[in-house]
């Protein structure tokens, strides 16, 4: 497997030296300890932390059922919501509410979802983490138009797509549901305008269930908790602060100096709801944790520890259960990740506050929330030392080794895949189904870096094999500064167009993106 060469560094340092234009703190990320981004400020007073209790996001039921699947339909539109403590903020919300309403899927039975978009600009419905035909895996020129959508001309910051699939008014997603149980999410994914349309609410949780999951003794029920984790801003009037170079989001995508290089809230929020609290019995929880945000990274611990460490018992990861458990003390969690954990509040005492800090974060962004142990109670769960099978993809195999650099090179569209912004009609790399791949990529900056279609395996960084929190099928890998890291996937699935990019939005916005075929 290649290396990083002197070539190649040396193109690391001079796109640098080019991102440093962008503003100082960008350059704040090199460290490996923090995020790619610049804090925007919100302009009223803050609520304490620990005031407001965890809510979870409803679940959606099926519109209708038969033998072979399920149906589901959902709203996109404005709404009013309370986040913080007695203010009224406008978002854009799944069913208009933020986080959107979470469906539960099983594994062989197709969930369709009839998406409705009365929003007054286009939207476009990605289901992150899934195998999904071309048509429904939300292409990011596929859009849904409002009623009465007039199309702006296109402008050289979004260029013309002719294999655009543009619907006006609803569209129906169809999912087959042919992967293992795990955590996923769906999110907008319109190009251009993904970063500023999830800042404003357009995502939720998306869980899919199989035998293997459900015959394991690990906590369920309401000790099964999905945690969103998004940071944000607040304008003094409520409204959330945001960017962008066009606030009614028509035709101009990106964000004024010095934002380009990612937008970071001051208040984290899980669930929608800022720095929670949360009333858990002595026994153990499931926390299925998404980073939700648009460029912030997380380094999760408990405070204090539990008696003897190891807190954050991980079980799976983006693609699903992992092979083994295993502990942790601290959890790093780029943007779009999930982290499927145990925690066993039952090594606490009750009246005990344990707090999920953020190492990465300073101020009120080192606080995430805090869990209040009431009361011991009996504890049938237990995490197996066995979780599932996860075979490795093998190398003698690979047909194709590929190499893909993320580097900022100035302006308006200056993140870019090999030196080449994103374009609808450039495919990156045409392979074939059943092909076995091996990407190595390179990164100048922080790049959370998402394949559509595919779930693959993290092989090394650098010199070194995977990180510790590398194990697993992973769709994402949070490419860390002037690293090198390599990763193998199977392209099964279907046919058609996709897209792999950078998950920090603004990146992804201002074109860090690329396609690849499947055929």
């Amino acid at each position: 497997m290649s290396r990083l060469s002197r070539r190649q560094f040396l193109r690391i340092a001079a796109a640098t030296g080019a991102g440093a234009g962008i503003g100082v703190p960008l350059l704040s990320g090199i460290s490996g300890s923090s995020s790619t981004g610049v804090v925007l400020t919100s302009r009223l007073r803050l609520p304490a932390p620990f005031q407001v209790p965890l809510s979870i996001p409803p679940v959606l039921s099926p519109t209708r059922s038969d033998a072979t699947g399920d149906h589901y339909e959902m709203t996109q539109r404005r709404a009013r919501v309370e986040i913080l403590p007695g203010v009224n903020t406008p978002i854009w919300g799944y069913d208009g509410i933020f986080p959107g309403p979470t469906i539960h899927a099983r594994r062989g039975r197709t969930v369709t979802v009839h998406h409705r978009n009365d929003l007054p600009v286009p939207v476009v419905v990605h289901l992150h983490g899934s195998r999904t035909p071309h048509g429904s895996d939300g292409y990011p020129t596929d859009l849904i138009v409002p009623p009465g959508w007039q199309r702006p001309p296109p402008t050289p910051m979004l260029p013309a797509d002719p294999h655009a699939n543009v619907v006006v008014g609803h569209r129906d997603y169809v999912y087959p549901m042919t992967q293992q149980a795990a955590t996923l999410w769906y999110h907008d994914h319109r190009m251009g305008f993904t970063g500023a349309s999830v800042w404003r609410g357009l995502a939720g949780f998306f869980l899919i269930h199989d035998d293997t999951e459900q015959a394991l003794p690990l906590p369920g029920g309401d000790r099964d908790l999905p945690i969103m984790l998004t940071d944000r801003a607040f304008d003094a009037d409520g409204t959330l602060r945001y960017p962008s170079l066009e606030p009614d989001l028509y035709d101009t995508p990106g964000v004024h100096d010095p934002y380009s290089s990612g937008v970071l809230g001051d208040v984290i929020l899980v669930n929608g709801r800022p720095w929670p609290y949360a009333e858990v019995v002595g026994a153990r929880h499931r926390l299925r944790i998404l980073n939700a945000s648009n460029a912030r990274r997380y380094r999760l611990t408990l405070d204090p520890p539990p008696p003897g460490g190891g807190g954050l018992v991980q079980i799976g990861s983006d693609g699903g259960l992992l092979e083994r458990p295993i502990a942790h003390d601290a959890i790093d969690i780029a943007e779009a990740e999930r982290f499927d954990i145990v925690i066993d509040f039952g090594r606490y005492r009750p009246g005990q506050n344990v707090v999920l800090r953020n190492a990465f974060g300073g101020g009120g962004t080192a606080n995430v929330m805090r869990f209040q142990v009431t009361r011991r109670v009996r504890d049938d769960s237990h995490i197996p030392a066995n979780l599932a099978t996860i075979e490795p993809v093998p190398l003698s195999g690979a047909t194709t080794t590929r190499h893909f650099l993320f580097q900022n090179r100035g302006g308006a569209m200056g993140w870019q895949i090999n030196g080449q912004p994103f374009e609808p009609t450039v495919v990156n790399a045409a392979t074939r189904l059943g092909d076995t791949e091996v990407w190595t990529l390179i990164a100048d900056f922080h790049h959370p870096i998402h394949l559509h279609l595919v779930q693959f395996q993290i092989l090394s960084r650098g010199l070194n094999g995977p990180g510790p929190h590398d194990h697993g099928w992973k769709d994402v890998i949070d490419l860390r500064p002037a690293e090198e890291a390599t990763i193998v996937t199977r392209f099964i699935g279907y046919p058609g167009r996709y897209v792999f990019h950078c998950h920090n939005l603004e990146h992804e916005d201002m074109a860090m993106m690329g396609n690849f075929t499947a055929s």
